[in-house]
């Protein structure tokens, strides 16, 4: 039988929801970061760069760009005989057929691929963070406290402490109390969603709540094995780490990596990012073009001017054209005598010549207030904007627009304008 010491559980079948347009047609961890990378390829790269070979990715919503990106592995150096990556979606069985329905149900879902691993222990992962992190460090601690359960906490400011699972520990890190958003804690220590479970105690949590609706980690298997009176520990992480699970964070992590010393750094000879890159020929500037601390990505030409900015592979922006505090993914088209600020323009988007993003007042967006603001323009994959429109701030715009959509050629502050994709799939 194949013996794995650990393997990896990659949960990234979510929408991410908060993400608004972005995510109507991509599952989250597909989403474009950095200008050349997905949000899945941080966890996929400190899996490989912490020894872990064999990696479980579960998906569900809208799996098809995460797939074909993931592919059989070879970019993270995990195209395996044995082990290696795996994408498992939720599949047909004899008796009963269901999607995944929580993050424990997920796994619960997959146990005899699992098993088929002979793992001691199962690393469960998230597939939308911004981090780099050794697994092994996490596990030799593990190791040493003779832990059953090892959750990876980090430090958060108190005033925010009650929007995460908190963890309360004795001096040698063991955990005494687990509070669920607690509305007054007592400890700083927040969850990360980041787990090692000894197998055998795992799946013996896992068969135990296997009932539960919406089997959850943190609602139903770590308080399980509290009641069991498991040792279960606390592995603090004081690294950085980003969870881009609302366009604003999304915005400030893509800013961050062109900060003049970034707080994370792509760059590091010893702790590789790594992708499934397509194959692009150079970036073009161009005499006219002017950019400042910004990522251009390959395969763009630029004929504008790009100002702390993260532009995609395959991205023309045109002459005259000025581009401010902005996300612009792969494949995207900008035109001559464009002004866009405080930006973020999805893959494939189509935008005229003439055309003004993110000026005026900021006004609450009228359809979802709570995704669209801190004055951003958001932009969904495959969109087109058509020439000489002038569009505001907390705006989201989706599909193929034109000049009607725009009443005197403007389309205000906190405004959604959705069209039909159709045409454009």
């Amino acid at each position: 039988m194949v013996k794995k010491e650990m393997i990896a559980m990659l949960l990234a079948g979510g929408q991410g929801s908060r993400l608004g347009i972005l995510t109507s047609k991509v599952a989250k961890p597909a989403v474009a970061f950095g200008g050349k990378y997905r949000i899945i390829d941080f966890p996929l790269s400190n899996c490989i760069n912490s020894g872990i070979d064999t990696v479980g990715v579960l998906t569900q919503y809208q799996p098809l760009k995460l797939n074909t990106h993931i592919g059989i592995g070879i970019s993270w150096d995990l195209d395996r005989n044995i082990g290696g990556v795996t994408v498992l979606p939720p599949y047909e069985k004899s008796e009963n057929s269901e999607w995944y329905t929580g993050t424990a149900n997920a796994i619960f879902q997959n146990i005899d691929y699992m098993d088929s691993f002979n793992p001691d222990y199962i690393l469960i992962l998230s597939g939308d963070h911004i981090y780099k992190m050794d697994y092994e460090a996490m596990l030799d601690f593990h190791k040493q406290n003779g832990a059953e359960v090892t959750i990876a906490v980090m430090p958060v400011p108190w005033e925010e402490a009650s929007r995460f699972g908190i963890m309360v520990t004795d001096e040698q890190r063991k955990i005494i109390d687990f509070q669920e958003k607690p509305a007054n804690p007592v400890s700083n220590l927040a969850s990360m969603g980041i787990y090692i479970f000894s197998w055998k105690t795992l799946k013996e949590a896992l068969l135990a709540n296997k009932e539960q609706p919406n089997l959850d980690f943190g609602m139903h298997v770590i308080p399980y094995c509290r009641e069991k009176n498991y040792p279960l520990y606390a592995y603090e992480f004081n690294g950085y780490w980003k969870d881009v699970g609302t366009l604003n964070s999304y915005w400030e992590a893509n800013m961050e990596l062109v900060d003049i010393v970034p707080e994370f750094n792509l760059y590091e000879e010893y702790w590789k990012i790594y992708t499934n890159s397509k194959a692009m020929p150079p970036q073009y500037l161009s005499e006219e073009s002017e950019i400042e601390k910004s990522i251009i990505a390959g395969g763009s030409e630029i004929y504008g001017k790009v100002y702390n900015s993260v532009i995609g592979g395959n991205v023309r922006i045109g002459k005259n054209t000025v581009v401010r505090n902005s996300i612009i993914m792969d494949d995207t088209v900008v035109g001559e005598n464009c002004t866009i600020e405080k930006a973020i323009i999805a893959e494939a988007v189509t935008i005229g010549d003439d055309v003004q993003l993110g000026v005026g007042e900021e006004v609450d967006n009228e359809t979802n207030a709570n995704i669209y603001n801190h004055g951003l323009v958001t932009i969904g994959e495959k969109t087109v904007i058509p020439n000489q429109v002038t569009i505001g701030k907390n705006v989201c715009i989706g599909g193929l627009t034109d000049k009607a959509d725009y009443p005197n050629g403007e389309l205000p502050s906190g405004k959604t304008l959705i069209k039909a994709m159709d045409d454009l799939t």
